[in-house]
């Protein structure tokens, strides 16, 4: 029997690898030694997009020291691979065959797991640290860069970013959105020749409006509810002004995908030209997920939280798909899997189970931090439990 660990990261308590780790480690308990055990951790461009996807085609990782989201020096992962060694499968979505690709994970320098739960938010906070891991791949010689953009604490329209890069926004220099007020007039220029940047994302929506960055992901980051609509405004004013100095449309604003990241995406396109990619197509080819689920007799999958929007093409749930169209069995394992989203992969996918691992009632501090145990022991009772009813 062939089992495949496939999992995303459990936010706030245990990366993607160590969960697939937890995991097996609980179907081992269960069916015992003489099974085949694979792990293929899952990033959908947030935490661990950069390490897994550098390490799954023997690539190296670099650590430079770059601005972090609250203005704090940081060390961040700049990943490098041989364009050669990715799937040609996954070279499809990037447009390039040969040279070196960079990998940048926006979590690691601009993320919201960088910033103390009391100091979030999103008008205090910069993506300059992109732009400075930017610049160090165009000075190493990229021949592109793959930017993942997930779990971002920023919502600043990449402004920090583009002032790393060359552009002067207001007097007082290190831009966020608390500065926008002094934004009246925008010099400088993009000093550098930037390759192809290629932007992993799987978010839809734009930049503005009740679907927008601020209305959708402003509360997760610190916005207040009544603080919406004047960051909103503020940022379409500020928008419009970029793409005036760029002579860009102001039809931009509206494109699909605009919204993730608080904007990054849509500043970097506006001044480089930098083109979406759908993230977990991208990251599926890469890593050959549909043959290692093909080949598999059981998946084990899941994230830390299942709700609702899991079921919007994330990762765990767009892996269920696959699995249930390749007629693999397969389970997922959450630290708390809401019941309407359980019940709609059940329904969805006849034949799939869905579990919270957390015991009942414990408190959202111990469930964190006993997550991988908690993992370990839910899937080897329920792997018993199928083996024992399957006698």
């Amino acid at each position: 029997m062939h089992i495949l660990a496939a999992f995303d990261k459990f936010k706030d308590s245990m990366p993607a690898d160590r969960a697939c780790e937890a995991a097996l480690k609980g179907a081992q308990l269960a069916l015992g030694e003489s099974h085949i055990y694979t792990a293929a951790p899952l990033t959908d461009g947030g935490e661990g997009f950069c390490p897994i996807l550098t390490q799954s085609v023997d690539g190296y990782i670099e650590f430079h020291k770059v601005c972090g989201p609250l203005g704090e020096e940081l060390e961040a992962p700049l990943g490098w691979v041989e364009i050669a060694k990715i799937p040609k499968a996954a070279r499809q979505f990037l447009g390039v065959n040969k040279g070196k690709m960079a990998i940048i994970e926006m979590a690691s320098v601009a993320g919201l797991e960088q910033v103390p739960a009391a100091q979030r938010h999103p008008g205090h906070c910069t993506t300059r640290g992109v732009g400075e891991l930017i610049r160090i791949a165009v000075a190493e010689e990229a021949s592109a860069i793959l930017l993942g953009i997930g779990g971002s604490a920023t919502s600043d329209l990449g402004l920090g970013a583009l002032e790393a890069l060359g552009l002067n926004f207001c007097p007082s220099g290190q831009i966020t959105p608390a500065q926008w007020d002094q934004v009246h007039t925008i010099t400088g220029s993009i000093e550098l020749e930037v390759p192809p940047i290629y932007i992993a994302c799987d978010v839809e929506n734009p930049l503005l409006g009740p679907q927008g960055a601020a209305a959708i992901y402003g509360p997760q980051k610190g916005l207040a509810p009544d603080e919406i609509t004047a960051f909103d405004d503020a940022s379409e004013r500020v928008a419009k002004q970029l793409c005036q100095f760029f002579g860009k449309e102001d039809a931009r604003l509206k494109v699909l995908g605009s919204g993730a990241a608080g904007g990054l995406g849509f500043g970097l396109n506006v001044a480089s030209e930098a083109s979406y990619v759908p993230g977990f197509e991208l990251v599926t080819a890469w890593l050959d997920l549909a043959s290692k689920i093909k080949h598999a007799d059981l998946v084990l999958t899941g994230e830390g939280k299942f709700d609702n929007s899991s079921l919007a093409g994330k990762g765990p749930y767009a892996l269920l798909a696959a699995a249930y169209s390749s007629d693999t069995n397969a389970i997922l394992f959450a630290g708390y899997a809401e019941e309407t989203a359980a019940q709609s992969v059940r329904d969805r996918f006849p034949g799939t189970a869905a579990y919270s691992i957390s015991p009942e009632g414990i408190p959202l501090a111990q469930a964190l931090k006993g997550a991988p145990e908690f993992l370990t022991q839910k899937v080897a009772e329920v792997l018993q439990s199928r083996t024992t009813h399957d006698r």
